[in-house]
């Protein structure tokens, strides 16, 4: 047997303090330990706790929660297979959008609950955090530093404010989980503790698959702090000692492959794959990006959702720069790995964990994003904290000066993520932030756009859609169809509301020109064409939006109404049944069907009592709205009940002339006098 170099003895004595340190420390400092927990506690929620006011917004909440039907019907036995037979938003997480489902049980759509699941989750991840380090390493303090930090800091602001980002919150819960089961593992491995660890990690992996690399995680606690790798002179020993780590990993690699292969076919299947940028500018920005997120650390100001991929645009000095110090970092890391052990793990850990979105293997049109250090920068953390308790070891007051700085950093970086969480409380103030800390911002224009869409401010709206056209058209070596087609589409809705259906139809037939698979063009292009008359046109255009998305709400609403202005009412009621199956309260399809079957001339089809039931449900949801009550009113003529048709109807109109709104009150005279003469309506015209 060789024997062993001192620095192996000294490793094995300083794992044998620590273990000792942490059993004393278990017995005697439970008040401490209580105090550092509701600390911890506090912190997180004097940070996040304000997003239990905050609404959604604008960007992937949509999809995630409140506009996606089978989401926000709650738990049912269809959602539970949707959520794994399924991509959602492009990807395949099905134990994020479960628990996007539970908090629709819970909460229905109202966001502080989804926002309070967020804030949650974090805070039980920060709490395993600083036992898992304590665990590992017996430094009590310095745990306790790392989980303020990342309860914290200002790059965590992306991943815990922003309901789609549930699944940083939750896979970072199932990462520590996976950990603090393998350290168990080593101190006692049998089968049942290893299959915790595989049971962890394949949960983390169906909340966020960036979970990928964490195998090579556990490869370096092995490493430090477990010391599981062989200390001695012979490198031939030191092989012997890796090889057995490397096979124990080797099941969790299988679902590391596993993960990457769905990630990569639903990612194809879906579209969020484009034509790459050029190999050369996907690594300049990948170096790049390493050293922007360790400067983000340090100095975290002028945060955004997005940042804009600089495609091709970064000079040679910056990219040669970036490498320079990210090979002289990895070199003194490696050559301080037996003085400094933590500095190579800490350095490797954020460097591993980073690789799956780095921007190597292209997805998306960002070029950073701050959500993506959730956990990586974790072992930036932990190499920082400990290099500073070992560089000042020989400090006079060394614990007062470590005690006031770290005082003073959590409080600086608390203040700054307490404001930055402020920026997320609704769309608006998101992207008037993000314009002002981004240039040539498209997606920021875009979304403001549509938050003025939304408040009919139809000129400002137009104004960031033309703009973010400006940006993506000069971008065309980025290929990003998708992100050009989103702008046409967008313009056309507004030019469609402005009256310029000409216009808006050019629009949408670029959008879905530069993007075939784009279902939310076709369905604008839909509704621009039956406005325009052009029925035939636009009856092709929904059937086209509903190949792509067959579960389409909206489409199938369209589709209906432009059937039943072909004159075909009995294939419209078939779509507006479909949309409401999908969406048991579009007022669309309840209204457009009451108005079908009080009013259809067809004995076969009309069907006051059905008409009556979906008319008073839409008039539930819109109140005393002038046009909900008007098809009310015809619903209950249908079945004979002039008397609250009359009343219905007066009503309406009361409302209407106070809106100004001429038209409608003028039909409403005129269905007064047909409901006093004892009449029901005849009129299969879609209003």
């Amino acid at each position: 047997m060789a024997a062993l170099s001192p620095t192996c003895v000294k490793a094995q004595r300083q794992r044998s303090r620590t273990q000792n340190t942490s059993v004393v420390a278990a017995r005697q400092s439970g008040p401490v330990i209580l105090l550092v927990c509701l600390a911890l506690v506090a912190l997180t929620w004097l940070v996040f706790g304000q997003t239990l006011r905050h609404g959604f917004v604008n960007y992937d909440d949509p999809s995630y929660v409140y506009e996606n039907p089978t989401v926000i019907k709650g738990l049912t036995l269809e959602g539970l297979k949707w959520a794994f037979t399924h991509s959602h938003a492009r990807n395949w997480h099905p134990l994020t959008t479960l628990s996007h489902v539970l908090d629709c049980q819970l909460f229905g759509v109202e966001p502080g609950g989804h926002h309070f699941t967020n804030v949650l989750l974090h805070t039980v991840t920060v709490l395993l955090l600083f036992f898992l380090l304590w665990q590992m390493t017996g430094a009590y303090w310095r745990s306790a530093f790392v989980a303020a930090i990342f309860a914290i800091h200002p790059l965590r602001v992306e991943s815990v404010a922003w309901v789609a980002e549930r699944k940083d919150v939750l896979s970072g819960l199932f990462f520590v989980l996976t950990l603090a089961a393998y350290v168990r593992y080593v101190r006692k491995r049998t089968i049942t503790h290893y299959s915790m660890v595989a049971l962890f990690f394949a949960l983390g992996l169906m909340s966020k698959p960036m979970l990928v690399t964490l195998p090579l995680v556990l490869l370096l606690v092995d490493y430090w702090p477990l010391g599981r790798f062989a200390q001695s002179r012979s490198n031939r020993s030191q092989s012997r000692t890796l090889l057995p780590l490397l096979v124990e990993k080797v099941p969790l690699l299988v679902l590391s492959a596993a993960s990457c292969l769905v990630t990569f076919l639903v990612q194809k299947s879906g579209g969020a794959q484009t034509e790459p940028l050029p190999l050369t500018w996907r690594i300049g920005n990948a170096l790049t990006a390493y050293v922007t997120y360790i400067w983000q650390m340090i100095w975290p100001i002028n945060l955004a959702p997005i940042y804009p991929h600089p495609e091709g645009g970064l000079p040679a000095w910056l990219v040669v720069g970036a490498m320079l110090i990210l090979l002289i970092v990895t070199g003194t890391a490696f050559l301080r790995r037996r003085k400094n052990p933590y500095v190579l793990t800490g350095w490797l850990w954020y460097l591993g964990m980073l690789v799956p979105v780095i921007g190597i293997v292209q997805v998306g049109a960002q070029g950073w994003a701050d959500r993506y250090t959730y956990l990586p920068q974790i072992g930036l953390y932990v190499l920082v904290t400990w290099t500073l308790a070992d560089v000042t070891a020989g400090w006079r007051y060394r614990r007062e000066l470590l005690g006031a700085g770290g005082a003073l950093a959590v409080a600086a970086l608390g203040w700054t993520a307490w404001v930055q969480t402020g920026f997320w409380r609704n769309s608006e103030t998101l992207w008037t932030h993000t314009l002002a800390v981004t240039t040539e911002n498209e997606v920021a224009h875009n979304n403001l756009g549509e938050v003025l869409d939304k408040r009919d401010q139809i000129d400002e709206a137009l104004s960031h859609y033309e703009k973010a056209l400006e940006i993506r058209s000069h971008k065309q070596t980025s290929r990003y169809d998708f992100l050009l087609a989103l702008t046409h589409s967008n313009l056309g809705t507004v030019l469609r509301r402005k009256g310029l259906l000409n216009d808006a139809i050019d629009h949408y037939r670029k959008a879905v020109e530069l993007q075939p698979d784009y279902a939310e063009g076709y369905f604008g292009l839909g509704g621009a064409l039956t406005e325009k008359g052009w029925l035939d046109g636009a009856i092709d255009a929904f059937r086209k939006a509903l190949t792509l998305e067959p579960e389409y709400a909206g489409a199938y609403i369209g589709l209906g109404t432009a059937l039943l202005r072909a004159g075909r009412p009995v294939e419209a009621i078939v779509q507006y049944q479909k949309a409401l199956e999908l969406a048991p309260q579009a007022l669309v399809a309840l209204n457009n069907l009451a108005w079908v079957y009080a009013t259809s001339a067809d004995p076969s089809i009309r069907n006051g009592p059905k008409a009556v039931l979906l008319a008073e449900q839409a008039v539930r949801v819109t109140g005393q709205d002038p046009f909900y009550l008007h098809k009310l009113a015809a619903a209950y003529a249908a079945v004979g009940d002039f008397p609250k048709a009359l009343e219905t109807a007066e009503r309406a109109l009361q409302s209407a002339t106070r809106q100004g709104d001429a038209a409608l009150a003028g039909e409403l005279e005129r269905n007064i006098l047909l409901y006093q003469a004892n009449t029901a309506l005849t009129d299969t015209r879609q209003e």
